[in-house]
C-alpha cells in the first residue's frame, strides 16, 4: 500500500469519526429539550472561581434560595454569622448567603436584583447571578445594596 493510499484511507477515517462524533452530540441535543435555557454562571464578587447553575431545573426563587445556600455557605465559602443560623426550611433569598446580596444581570446587562420578576420571567433573561456583599450603612447600621 502506497502512502498515498495510507494517507487517504487514514483521512477516510478520520472524517467517520468525526461524522459519528457530531450525529452523537446533536442527538444527544436533540433528545433534551430544545427550549431549556442554558445554564447561568454564579459569581461572587471578588472571587475568580464561579459556578454554573441551571435554572430551568428549579422551581422557584426559593428552591434557588436553597441551591445557592448549599452552594456556599454550606461548602464554607461564605461563613455563616452566629446570629443568623438558617434553618434549611426556612430560606429565602433575603437570608441565603448571609452579608450578601443576590442580584443577577439580563439579556440588556443591566444588573438588578433577584426576585423583582415572576420566576418564569427571570429564567427566561438571567444571564449571570451575581452575588454582591452587602455593606452596612454606617448611620443607620441597616445594610444597604452596592447596586
Amino acid at each position: 500500500m502506497s502512502s498515498f493510499e495510507s494517507q487517504t484511507r487514514q483521512e477516510c477515517l478520520n472524517k467517520r469519526i468525526t461524522t459519528k462524533y457530531y450525529d452523537m452530540m446533536s442527538s444527544r441535543s436533540s433528545s433534551s429539550s430544545c427550549n431549556d435555557p442554558p445554564a447561568v454562571t454564579v459569581v461572587i464578587e471578588g472571587r475568580s472561581i464561579c459556578q454554573m447553575i441551571s435554572l430551568h431545573k428549579l422551581g422557584s426563587y426559593q428552591s434557588l434560595a436553597k441551591t445557592l445556600n448549599q452552594m456556599f455557605v454550606d461548602s464554607g465559602d461564605i461563613i455563616e454569622c452566629s446570629s443568623q443560623n438558617n434553618n434549611n426550611n426556612n430560606v429565602d433569598l433575603s437570608n441565603a448567603l448571609p452579608g450578601h446580596l443576590i442580584a443577577y444581570e439580563d439579556i440588556e446587562n443591566d444588573l438588578l436584583l433577584v426576585g423583582d420578576l415572576s420566576w418564569k420571567d427571570f429564567v427566561k433573561v438571567a444571564k449571570r447571578i451575581r452575588i454582591l456583599p452587602a455593606k452596612p450603612n454606617s448611620r443607620t447600621g441597616r445594610v444597604e445594596s452596592n447596586i
